[in-house]
């Protein structure tokens, strides 16, 4: 694909002309490749050339996960033979969706990295430590590791977990940044306390995390956050959200104000239970339009993803539209005795509570048909007083209190870490 990194420094208008041109470009791919997208346009009577700009894709119907899952085959838009990754999406919120890539597409997501590592103030003078997997089929462990080679980085593919061979990493080849999970850096820091090993006088000068959130869709840190930064002051943070279907990632730059947008990349909307745009400052679904992938690329997918976005120019120079954190996924809103309640909230009270050491949060329907929640404690403190705080913690921060049930904390991790999952569960949908 051709690369232009400078379009994010560039205006409003002018990247509104670069993002209606990859536009038509990907309508005319998708017009001519797409089993898929050649009969939905065909059903919805839609001409693909009439699509010139951004706003004509409100004439077309929205692309979903069950659509994806239902019809895998008819949207890929080559060869099998051109096929040279295989990978699926988690399955955290319904059947794992698989996802076909060509070498273009490889290409594409190194540079999507590049791009998002750059975004985060890496350069080739750091060394990069991966403590996420590679394999289970894991899109982005790889597209972490090709982004760190495009941009020149030295990379260690150390993997996750393991507290121990992390530390012996970082003190051997003095890594400079590490991709990981924000709890697991809490483990890094109790396992360093535990060793006597003086992790604020380390290498490492900055995590860049995914899967869980650094700061509230406010932009204030999370309770999570806070703790990170309360015993390893001297480490820089950074956010960066993703998905397997997106091919794509929106990170934070030096300013924290929010995931930058690659708009060479990827188109986003922002939509409402009616599929309609909502403004800044409102929460919307992330729907996206793939630009420049060729095996599977999607048009008008929506990812499930409430957020807010901001097209406020950011004070890095970038004027590219910026997204909040995930405020919460769409089918996991929780209507609780009348109030609505999204996972990431309780996370955030959990994880401020001292005594709490693991959980899992548990949403089913009642005999009533009403969704019920039960928070599942792993701690080594259980009584009715600590229930007592827990519950009225939640009536001040959210108006409800769901129940709650201590457990041993190996109980809880055997439910956080089951063998096939590639990152930590902390909410079951039973419902």
């Amino acid at each position: 694909m051709q690369r232009n990194p400078n379009i994010q420094y560039c205006s409003k208008e002018e990247i509104r002309q670069f993002q209606n041109e990859k536009l038509r470009e990907t309508i005319a791919y998708l017009a001519n490749k797409s089993p898929y997208y050649k009969r939905l346009f065909r059903e919805c009577g839609v001409v693909p050339s009439e699509i010139r700009c951004v706003e004509d894709l409100v004439k077309l119907p929205v692309t979903t996960k069950s659509d994806l899952q239902r019809y895998n085959d008819d949207f890929l838009c080559v060869s099998e033979r051109d096929v040279i990754d295989i990978v699926t999406t988690s399955g955290s919120t319904g059947d794992p969706v698989t996802i076909k890539l060509t070498e273009g597409d490889l290409d594409r997501l190194a540079y999507n990295e590049y791009l998002s590592f750059n975004t985060a103030g890496c350069s080739k003078d750091d060394i990069m430590q991966l403590m996420t997997t590679l394999d289970r089929r894991f899109m982005a462990g790889m597209a972490y590791f090709l982004g760190a080679r495009e941009l020149g980085m030295g990379v260690s593919r150390v993997g996750n977990g393991i507290p121990e061979l992390q530390w012996d990493t970082i003190q051997r080849i003095h890594s400079t940044c590490g991709m990981v999970i924000p709890s697991f850096v809490m483990k890094l820091i109790d396992f360093a306390e535990a060793r006597g090993i003086d992790y604020r006088a380390s290498s490492i000068k900055k995590f860049v995390c995914i899967g869980e959130a650094l700061r509230t869709p406010k932009g204030e840190y999370t309770a999570l956050g806070q703790q990170i930064l309360q015993r390893w002051p001297e480490i820089s943070l950074y956010g960066t959200y993703a998905s397997t279907e997106m091919q794509a990632s929106f990170t934070d730059c030096k300013c924290f104000a929010g995931g930058h947008v690659p708009v060479e990349l990827i188109i986003v909307e922002f939509l409402d239970d009616s599929n309609q745009p909502v403004g800044p400052n409102e929460p919307g679904e992330v729907v996206i339009t793939s630009i420049g992938v060729e095996g599977m690329p999607l048009l008008r997918f929506k990812t499930g993803d409430i957020v807010y976005h901001t097209d406020e120019p950011c004070t890095c120079g970038r004027n590219t539209m910026r997204l909040s954190s995930v405020i919460g996924r769409k089918n996991q809103m929780i209507k609780y005795k009348g109030t609505t309640v999204y996972p990431p909230v309780l996370f955030d009270i959990l994880d401020n509570l001292r005594g709490v050491e693991n959980y899992v949060v548990e949403v089913s329907t009642n005999n009533l048909g009403t969704d019920d929640i039960r928070v599942r404690i792993g701690t080594r403190q259980p009584s009715e007083a600590f229930e007592k705080q827990i519950k009225d913690l939640f009536r001040a921060k959210v108006r409800v209190a769901p129940s709650v049930s201590f457990e041993t904390v190996e109980a809880v991790n055997a439910v956080q870490f089951p063998a096939m999952s590639r990152k930590p569960v902390k909410f079951l949908d039973l419902r």
